[in-house]
């Protein structure tokens, strides 16, 4: 009723109500961000309550990030069937129960469960098929700029969450902090109910931009059918060199942000000196950048190349995690390392859904990204578990960022091996390869 009525109000003042759904959709990958990411600020605590090493902290990490990425696909295809609004509900209790249930936790073997396990199942039911599945139901027009704006709800979520949840767990401990996330969960819980739709058609609207309504295609398979979907798309996409592309570029991607910068950042800098609350100011910096970054970069893919954005967003970002050792992790050295890098944290995400979209076709999208963004999880895990290992075996983190950005470069160039895809979408053709 409230939507309904949401919508009557703001078509007065000709507005889409797509706008609604996409800020509902903003705010819940912002706390699942906030919920991803919180760890990143624990480790050290964790570390001093419980004695546990930083390799076995980051194992829970990496399951999460192997979960959150790996349950993407088959997120879209729930999302497709029971509808956008009842599947992030039920993600966002998952959420915020096992993180409450984390309060109590006393030995590793919960923190994998609890941390690892029940934050990856629950955040990987919306992941980035979310803002996918948004961009390309509700918005026929402008799908760059609006993937833009929800791919930086990740940014803002740092920008938010991170310099607060340092500063509380520096005051009262980590276990505020936990319960802190938990109510702003319940907050977004609250408004994606009350705003969010499945469909424009739900409430007699055509998507934004175009003139018809899309009706709701049938759902006539039965769960068992539901679960092999995501599997049969990957079989077909699986000969296209075009996504294996994606996926490797994508996993690169994962390997050189939420793995390693997200998780380790600000342990890293209080290997040098830097304190966790001054540490986390600059992940918010880099928030801050990578918020207007992702935007910007939304706007450009609309209008030019995305291969080549791409190539520029991976060139840049693997020049400044080689020159972060270099910053002596001085105010003015990091100030320049979280410009330059969080410029285009996110930036990489619009360029890709559009690509996927141009080789693919829209009505699969939001699956075949599940995949894609499957590869940037598994390459997030691998950053994740490999940085925490260097650190406890050498002491010090340094190779796992050289070796991020090394592969930045690599991926800059493999992405021009890219034909330009038609003005018509491929659709699951082979032909478009590399």
């Amino acid at each position: 009723m409230i939507s309904s009525a949401l919508a009557a109000t703001m078509a007065r003042k000709n507005i889409h109500y797509g706008w609604a759904v996409a800020a509902a959709a903003f705010l819940t990958m912002l706390v699942t961000a906030g919920a991803v990411g919180a760890p990143g600020v624990f480790i050290v605590p964790l570390e001093k309550e419980f004695g546990w090493k930083t390799s076995e902290i980051s194992s829970a990490l990496a399951i999460r990030f192997i979960l959150f990425g790996l349950m993407g696909p088959f997120a879209a295809a729930f999302m497709n069937r029971f509808g956008i609004r009842r599947m992030v509900l039920t993600a966002l209790v998952i959420v915020a129960a096992v993180l409450a249930a984390s309060l109590a936790m006393t030995s590793l073997w919960q923190l994998v469960l609890l941390w690892g396990v029940g934050v990856g199942f629950g955040t990987g039911l919306t992941a980035m098929v979310l803002g996918a599945t948004v961009a390309t139901r509700w918005f026929s027009e402008r799908r760059g700029l609006v993937m833009g704006m929800l791919s930086a709800s990740t940014a803002t979520g740092q920008l938010v969450f991170l310099p607060l949840l340092a500063k509380l767990t520096a005051l009262y401990g980590w276990r505020l902090s936990v319960a802190f996330i938990c109510a702003v969960i319940a907050v977004a819980a609250i408004v994606v109910w009350l705003l969010m739709r499945d469909r424009p058609a739900d409430i007699g609207l055509p998507p934004y931009g175009a003139k018809d309504i899309v009706p709701t295609p049938p759902h006539t398979e039965n769960f068992a059918a539901l679960l092999l979907t995501p599997l049969l798309v990957l079989k077909e996409v699986s000969t296209s060199g075009a996504f294996w592309v994606l996926f490797g570029t994508f996993f690169i991607c994962g390997v050189s942000t939420t793995g390693l910068i997200q998780t380790h950042f600000i342990a890293l800098c209080g290997d040098y000196g830097l304190a966790s609350v001054a540490a986390a100011s600059v992940l918010a910096m880099m928030g801050v950048f990578d918020f207007f970054g992702t935007i910007g970069s939304g706007w450009l893919s609309d209008r030019f190349d995305n291969r080549w954005l791409l190539f520029w967003y991976y060139g840049l970002r693997g020049l400044s995690l080689l020159y972060l050792p270099y910053t002596d992790f001085t105010f003015y050295g990091l100030s320049l390392f979280a410009m330059f890098y969080g410029l285009d944290w996110i930036a990489t995400v619009p360029p890709t859904v559009k690509l996927t979209t141009r080789y693919f076709g829209p009505e699969k999208t939001n699956v075949i990204f599940g995949w894609i963004f499957a590869g940037h999880q598994i390459g997030a895990a691998t950053a994740a578990y490999g940085a925490g290992l260097t650190r406890t075996e050498f002491a010090t983190y340094l190779p796992a960022f050289f070796a991020a950005g090394i592969a930045c470069l690599a991926a800059s160039l493999l992405i021009l091996s890219l034909k330009k895809p038609e003005s018509a979408p491929a659709m699951l053709d082979a032909k478009a390869t590399t």
